[in-house]
């Protein structure tokens, strides 16, 4: 038992070494998981599309203790919708890049976030690409599993 414990430790710590010399990092949820206070605002019972042309995107603290995050401002036919789009650190290293002006798609959940309406973004649809961000139960594909 005690070699065996001796080594899943070894093996622990060369991994670690090893993904840090390569540069990689463990990011977390930073509070945009399924189970954050944040992200149990995602209904799934009120998904809708709009479409529209981006206003702006911007790099956004929604809440205290939140990694920030990349969010959309989109003009849609009945007015500019605010668009929560995930984390910054997911969202920028994406081939998928969403720029002023672009007219976009965007699947998502209707909420109502600091009394304003928002949406909680489950893809965002430019021409032919699509930026899958979560699937229709709110699991965003950054975590890299739905349940435990």
């Amino acid at each position: 038992m005690m070699l065996i414990s001796m080594a899943i430790l070894l093996n622990v710590t060369f991994t670690s070494e090893a993904i840090a010399q390569q540069g990689m990092s463990w990011h977390g949820s930073g509070g945009w998981g399924h189970g954050s206070q944040y992200g149990m605002m995602y209904d799934p019972q009120t998904i809708e599309s709009i479409s529209g042309d981006v206003v702006s995107v911007d790099k956004v603290t929604l809440m205290h203790g939140m990694h920030y995050g990349v969010h959309l401002t989109v003009k849609t036919a009945e007015g500019n919708v605010s668009v929560h789009l995930g984390p910054a650190w997911y969202i920028e290293n994406q081939d998928v890049k969403i720029t002023p002006n672009d007219k976009v798609t965007i699947k998502g959940s209707r909420i109502t976030f600091d009394g304003q309406p928002a949406m909680i973004a489950i893809e965002v649809r430019k021409g032919n690409e699509v930026l899958t961000l979560r699937d229709p139960e709110g699991y965003p594909v950054w975590s890299g599993w739905k349940r435990q």
